[in-house]
């Protein structure tokens, strides 16, 4: 069973950054392909970035892309989400996800950003 523990939401105003975190447990990180997806307020969820379990192939969706960074750190188990130029619409929720290499999916439980205008 693997976990995901969602980090470093919080507060900004717009054109700010902040960067989240997502600390993995109870697999073997290294070889899981991780994202980042999004859900703001009375919208379904939708993909922001992706990455690799390599790190070597990221993608993004297009309302982040040149904003935002995903990277991971697989002697750590985390991976992050670097955010920059945030944008009112940038607010919601955030959540790391998980598949592995038999396609199981883990989703944290999720952590506010709210970015001010």
């Amino acid at each position: 069973q693997v976990q995901l523990v969602e980090s470093g939401g919080g507060l900004v105003q717009a054109g700010g950054s902040l960067r989240l975190s997502c600390a993995a447990s109870g697999g073997t990180f290294s070889t899981y392909t991780m994202a980042w997806f999004r859900q703001a307020p009375g919208k379904e969820r939708e993909f922001a970035a992706a990455i690799s379990w390599s790190g070597r192939s990221t993608d993004y969706a297009d309302s982040v892309k040149g904003r935002f960074t995903i990277s991971r750190d697989n002697a750590k188990n985390t991976v992050y989400l670097q955010m920059n130029s945030l944008r009112p619409e940038d607010t919601a929720v955030y959540y790391c996800n998980a598949v592995t290499t038999n396609y199981e999916v883990y989703w944290g439980k999720g952590i506010v950003v709210t970015v001010s205008s």
